[in-house]
């Protein structure tokens, strides 16, 4: 099926977009420069572009790899096809270090990055064997992962990355890929899904430490950009926002077709992310605007997807239309609220076809899966999962260009620190400055529902 792809995320991006809350300063010399210095607030940098795509493959590794060793301790009919999609994701790495350290850095990565996947599969055949020895065995060619790559990170920035500081985050991530999988094998699955989400939230810190490096190591080549910008610390929040709802929609939908043991564990993950947003919110326009928001994000939605779970549990073809023509009425009903709530900058028919983008890789990924389409699905997923980084670019700039002020370097911030989701502070602010247009064009909507989520 053919997917409205960069344009559907332009389009969703400047839907977020509100008229008249910028407050640019006018007269005088001194406010005319920092109107100037303003309008050059962008995060469509190189240096940016470097950290997005970072953040897209090293957060896209993380998710893999523990659905690659859950669905082979599972023994899953799926498990060959994400064991495939660990490792091209690996090999998409190659060509982004290539970009920077040439086709001979390149290699040595990818040597480095596609052996230490295998062993994920030697750690969950000595789980399921309980051979101790076997799992101290993995735990030992994982740190020989972390000191050859930390060896070479340092060496490939010329020191700019020390070797003690690779070491260290590449060891906790590690650990959150080992103990996710514990907890899960375990039983324990709301804390394996507390675990994952922390897991994921690190891999954004890796990314933003290794472009900052790069960039850092050779300034030239990226336009004397800087990837610890504001605006580029919004767009790596908002990408990592937008692709932990696919991952967490895919997870849920496919665990409750399964009817899984971790499906309650699922459901509970995906409302912990719509807490972070909620709790954003909240900070800034109170109890009201925040359930406000929950709701429209829950109706039609969230809501609508585990209902398709439900109905493929049932085979219960009504309930499945029924289920779609949610999906189709959020869809309708959200695209002609952006429209509205953009003046038309964003016209309804396009912003419709941006929503409409995400909820039918959502709807595929999750067919093709119960159609017993595992390749298709897990391809498509992929898919979905980086559809969302367009979603973040466009969407940071839109905001950014909205509010230059705010994310102007070297001005003091002023929007709160709401704590949420495991970022770090500086991405936690980024958010709320999103977040904060997001519930102010909610309000101005003034929608309102009510009806909470049914689990199958």
């Amino acid at each position: 099926m053919k997917h409205t792809k960069k344009f559907a995320a332009s389009a969703m991006a400047a839907a977020l977009v509100l008229p008249g809350t910028a407050a640019f300063a006018s007269g005088g010399s001194d406010d005319m420069m920092h109107e100037d210095k303003a309008k050059n607030v962008t995060v469509k940098t190189k240096a940016a572009d470097l950290r997005a795509t970072l953040d897209q493959l090293l957060s896209e590794h993380f998710v893999l790899a523990v659905m690659d060793m859950k669905k082979q301790y599972d023994g899953s009919k799926d498990a060959e096809y994400y064991e495939a999609a660990l490792k091209q994701n690996a090999l998409d790495m190659t060509p982004a270090i290539a970009s920077v350290y040439g086709d001979e850095g390149a290699k040595q990565f990818e040597k480095i990055f596609v052996d230490h996947n295998k062993y994920t599969t030697d750690l969950v055949k000595a789980v399921k064997a309980d051979d101790q020895e076997g799992i101290n065995a993995s735990k030992a060619e994982t740190e020989e992962f972390v000191q050859d790559l930390s060896s070479f990170l340092d060496t490939a920035t010329e020191g700019k990355l020390p070797k003690a500081a690779a070491e260290e985050v590449l060891r906790a991530h590690e650990a959150d890929v080992y103990k996710t999988f514990q907890e899960y094998a375990a039983g324990d699955y709301e804390g394996s899904y507390n675990t994952f989400r922390e897991g994921y939230s690190r891999m954004y810190d890796i990314s933003k430490a290794l472009s900052v490096a790069i960039t850092t190591q050779m300034p030239e080549k990226f336009d004397n950009s800087k990837a610890d910008t504001k605006a580029a610390d919004l767009r790596s929040t908002l990408n990592s926002l937008a692709a932990e709802h696919v991952a967490l929609a895919n997870i849920s939908m496919t665990a409750g077709v399964d009817q899984a043991k971790d499906y309650d564990a699922a459901n509970w993950a995906e409302d912990m992310h719509t807490a972070d947003f909620k709790g954003a919110i909240k900070s800034i326009y109170g109890q009201a605007g925040a359930d406000q928001f929950e709701q429209v994000w829950t109706k039609n939605h969230i809501e609508a997807q585990a209902n398709l779970v439900t109905a493929a549990i049932n085979d219960d073809k009504k309930m499945m239309g029924d289920a779609q023509d949610m999906l189709k009425m959020f869809t309708n009903d959200f695209g002609a609220f952006l429209g509205a709530a953009t003046e038309e900058n964003l016209p309804t028919k396009a912003a419709q076809e941006a929503v409409a983008g995400h909820e039918t890789y959502v709807q595929d990924t999750f067919m093709q899966y119960t159609e017993g389409d595992y390749k298709g699905s897990v391809d498509t997923f992929r898919e979905s999962y980086a559809y969302m980084y367009g979603v973040g670019e466009n969407l940071g700039e839109a905001i950014v260009k909205q509010s230059p002020e705010k994310f102007m370097d070297g001005t003091p911030g002023s929007m709160p620190n709401t704590g949420n989701g495991g970022m770090s502070d500086t991405n936690n602010n980024a958010t709320t400055g999103a977040l904060a247009l997001f519930g102010l064009a909610l309000g101005a909507a003034g929608i309102v529902v009510a009806r909470k989520r049914q689990n199958a």
